[in-house]
């Protein structure tokens, strides 16, 4: 069983999370709070920043937004995501971010990324003396493969502790997780939160126009990760069907990487309250198996993790 992750109080996370990493860079002070105002009105419970979003701008927001509501809200964060994975990092990280954010208590402290230069027995001795501190309350890991993920666990458990969620990238034209990610993850009970349903916000429908001013424009390293002629066809796709059923294509988006049968809960963003609508309203829409599986055939299905195909049913 999946394990579930809740606040302070006991509220159970949300179905989607939100991410601020734009806070105090692309969104002002500002527009994060409209953002995280947003958020709370539709019901959102699980909020992801990281050590290195807007150089602590991002926690630094989003800290000075909890007020009344942080006993209600489970707060995530990474570290490490510079300067490897020793103790010693991980521990400056997770005590500057209680800092930015002025909490007591980490709801999830992730690694950012996996280190292969330092042994993870000194990284997770590290997360369960935070852990026993009452610093953080669950370990997450980002950007891991499945065999890392599997690494990191055992050698949590050596530690008295599990990895509780993970962070890879999922949309529906990054789908390599649907191979060994989603299923691992189901079947060692940890909870996937993945990032970029929007696919950088190719999926949007923006750029299908020919215009759009965004990342994919702007960023040389996101035009590279979606700059394949078919993920622009799928996204051409999706606006079609989008159109055709009178939903926004983010929602469509957002409610398609939520839709997975192993019910990962997909980290939303925006720069601002009136972009992060769409995305917003996947709470509440209802996906048919009828239109997931449309919107699936818009982008090829990653082969299976075993090349005895003649096995695959």
């Amino acid at each position: 069983m999946t394990q579930k992750l809740t606040s302070l109080d006991g509220t159970p996370a949300s179905r989607l999370a939100f991410g601020s990493m734009q806070f105090g860079g692309r969104a002002d002070a500002a527009a994060s709070r409209e953002m995280f105002e947003a958020c709370i009105d539709a019901g959102i419970t699980h909020f992801d920043t990281a050590h290195v979003y807007t150089d602590g701008a991002s926690e630094t927001l989003l800290g000075g937004m909890l007020g009344a509501h942080r006993e209600r809200l489970i707060i995530a964060t990474k570290a490490a995501y510079t300067g490897g994975a020793s103790a010693q990092n991980i521990r400056s990280s997770a005590e500057m971010s209680r800092q930015r954010m002025q909490l007591e208590t980490l709801d999830v402290l992730y690694l950012h990324r996996f280190d292969p230069d330092t042994d993870m027995h000194e990284s997770f001795e590290a997360f369960a003396d935070l852990r026993a501190k009452g610093h953080i309350r669950h370990i997450g890991l980002s950007n891991f493969a499945a065999w890392q993920v599997v690494k990191a666990a055992s050698i949590a458990a050596k530690f008295d502790q599990s990895v509780a969620v993970i962070q890879p990238m999922y949309n529906l034209v990054k789908r390599q997780a649907e191979v060994e990610i989603l299923p691992m993850a189901q079947d060692l009970g940890i909870l996937v939160a993945p990032y970029s349903p929007l696919g950088g916000g190719l999926l949007t429908g923006k750029y299908t126009s020919g215009g759009g001013a965004g990342r994919l424009a702007e960023d040389d390293r996101y035009a590279a990760r979606y700059g394949q002629d078919f993920m622009h066809s799928a996204a051409a796709g999706l606006a079609e069907i989008a159109a055709e059923l009178s939903v926004h294509p983010a929602t469509l988006a957002v409610a398609w990487a939520a839709a997975h049968s192993t019910t990962p809960t997909p980290i939303i963003s925006a720069r601002s309250a009136e972009q992060l609508a769409p995305s917003l309203a996947a709470m509440n829409y209802a996906m048919t198996p009828d239109v997931y599986a449309r919107i699936s055939a818009l982008s090829p299905t990653p082969p299976p993790a075993t090349d005895r195909l003649e096995e695959q049913s």
